[in-house]
């Protein structure tokens, strides 16, 4: 079984979750009282966080790499971001490292392909649902045709998600509106909705809607268990 290296932290709530799904997950695989053999680094979110709203991505780009040299120094054998937005300086991290790493958007275009999904709506931090990193992906390395919910209901979404969900806060009022904007994407054509925030899938779940919801938290974490418990020969 490989170390999967996890750069958390961002927030640390979703970092949680990673961590019991990871180990759930090579539990049910391997059986008896395996769990994963994990290098977890969990940065400091308050300084990334006020880099990110600064437009200092170089900024979050130093501390993240530095970061990643950890993960690698600790031994791990690959590595995931685990969280959406920080996907943006990906090519960064991976340029610091050595590492393979598994990119949260890879493991759900996989998940939805396998699932027929060619039109998706997409919630998430400001950044991940209006720059083109994260969509421009899907649509172009996949095919995936991705829609966003309007202006006010972005920065409504944005904000639920720094100052309640990362700070652990669950409000019903939040939620409705969540569900409002998944809505309101299928009702544009999207035959499913990303949870595309790690932090998502605390406030909805897939029992609060009708509509089908791709939680990019639990997508990454399995695609990290399948990787880990991967053999060489399938590896090659």
């Amino acid at each position: 079984m490989k170390t999967i290296g996890l750069l958390g932290g961002m927030s640390w709530e979703s970092t949680a979750i990673y961590y019991r799904a990871i180990n759930r997950g090579v539990a049910q695989r391997l059986g008896g009282l395996h769990s994963a053999r994990i290098a977890l680094y969990s940065v400091d979110f308050d300084p990334i966080e006020q880099c990110q709203h600064a437009g200092d991505w170089q900024g979050t780009a130093t501390l993240l790499c530095d970061a990643a040299k950890r993960i690698e120094a600790a031994g791990a054998d690959f590595l995931l971001i685990c969280t959406n937005t920080m996907h943006k300086i990906a090519p960064q991290i991976e340029a610091a490292t050595a590492l393979p790493l598994l990119h949260i958007a890879d493991a759900t275009a996989d998940a939805l392909l396998a699932a027929g999904i060619s039109k998706v709506g997409l919630l998430g931090t400001a950044f991940t649902m209006e720059q083109a990193f994260y969509k421009d992906r899907l649509s172009q390395r996949y095919g995936i045709d991705v829609l966003i919910p309007g202006e006010q209901q972005r920065q409504q979404v944005h904000g639920i998600i720094y100052r309640e969900l990362c700070a652990g806060l669950i409000r019903p009022g939040s939620k409705a509106l969540y569900l409002s904007a998944i809505d309101e994407l299928a009702a544009r054509g999207a035959q499913a909705v990303i949870l595309g925030c790690t932090e998502i899938g605390m406030l909805v779940t897939q029992q609060d809607t009708e509509v089908k919801l791709f939680d990019t938290t639990l997508l990454h974490a399995q695609a990290a268990v399948d990787y880990a418990c991967q053999t060489e020969a399938e590896l090659t």
